[in-house]
């Protein structure tokens, strides 16, 4: 069983950014795919990022070139920096461990 718990979300200016960070619980969390996903109102469910074991990434278009994903192995903690915000990117923003297990998500608004 892994828990996750996220944070960092808040409200911010289009333009501005915001880091996410998420917790994880677990003793090989070093060898897990990580993952943030967001849904936006209304919306499904989407990938945002990934990042293996080894620090490879993966990014959904939307957000190549602004959000940038990475770890901490020492501290368990998988964190989202999020640059040049757009109105569009307001959601809630879930953590996730393997494709299986999922934060209760934090929410990022972003003002126009």
């Amino acid at each position: 069983q892994v828990e996750l718990v996220e944070s960092g979300g808040g409200l911010v200016q289009a333009g501005g950014s915001l880091k996410l960070s998420c917790a994880a619980s677990g003793r090989f969390f070093s060898n897990f795919v990580m993952g943030w996903y967001r849904q936006a109102p209304g919306k499904q469910r989407e990938l945002v990022a990934t990042i293996t074991y080894i620090g490879i990434t993966n990014y959904a278009d939307s957000v190549k070139g602004r959000f940038a994903i990475s770890r901490d192995n020492a501290k368990n903690t998988v964190y989202l920096q999020m640059n040049s915000l757009k109105p569009e990117d307001t959601a809630v923003y879930y953590c996730n461990c393997q494709g299986q297990y999922w934060g209760k998500g934090t929410l990022v608004t972003v003002s126009s």
